[in-house]
């Protein structure tokens, strides 16, 4: 019996050390896989955290892009709002001149815009009971040989006047001058504004 034991104890040794050598190849090969895995997952994730941050960057990037566009219509549109502004107050400075000043500045008006002298001079219904008898005596000695006439009829505008020669009008309402004012001037006002 010993020497049956001596066989079943020595093919326990031969298989316990092929088991041995089984599981320390086994090991190896699971230390190879795991670290093949481990520098795959550290290439991943080196890859994910560069495109997350170059579209991280990118993100920022075109928000500054986006916030700096805004601010420059912002900017622009209160620029244009100002130059709106100053000519709306050229309009109601000229519309609050004192009355010699302003009877002077129709009158010159009147003596611009005139062909023959004898042209109906159309006024806001304000001007014309306020200053349309002396205006129209004062556009006459302006004008040589000059015998305009005082409009039964008013304008819908603020100031100015309107010139009549039979169906032909010459538009010098302040809005209107105010109006080719600002395609004319509004850059030299933004130049004086902004600069």
């Amino acid at each position: 019996m010993k020497g049956t034991e001596n066989i079943i104890a020595h093919i326990k040794a031969d298989a316990q050390a092929k088991a041995d050598a089984i599981t320390a190849e086994a090991e190896k090969q699971c230390a190879d896989i795991r670290e093949e895995f481990n520098n795959k997952a550290k290439g991943i994730y080196v890859d994910v955290i560069t495109r997350g941050q170059k579209a991280g960057d990118d993100l920022v990037e075109s928000r500054e892009r986006i916030i700096g566009m805004e601010a420059k219509k912002e900017i622009l549109a209160m620029k244009q709002e100002m130059v709106a502004k100053a000519f709306d107050t050229a309009e109601k400075r000229i519309l609050s001149m004192p009355k010699e000043e302003y009877l002077k500045f129709l009158t010159g008006l009147i003596v611009r815009s005139a062909v023959t002298g004898t042209e109906e001079v159309v006024l806001n219904q304000a001007d014309a009971v306020s200053l349309g008898k002396e205006l129209i005596k004062m556009a006459d000695a302006e004008f040589e040989g000059g015998k305009f006439k005082l409009s039964k009829n008013t304008g819908d505008f603020a100031g100015g006047l309107i010139l009549k020669r039979g169906n032909i009008e010459v538009n010098c309402t302040v809005e209107l001058l105010i109006d080719l004012c600002k395609a004319e001037l509004s850059a030299d006002v933004a130049k004086v504004l902004f600069s």
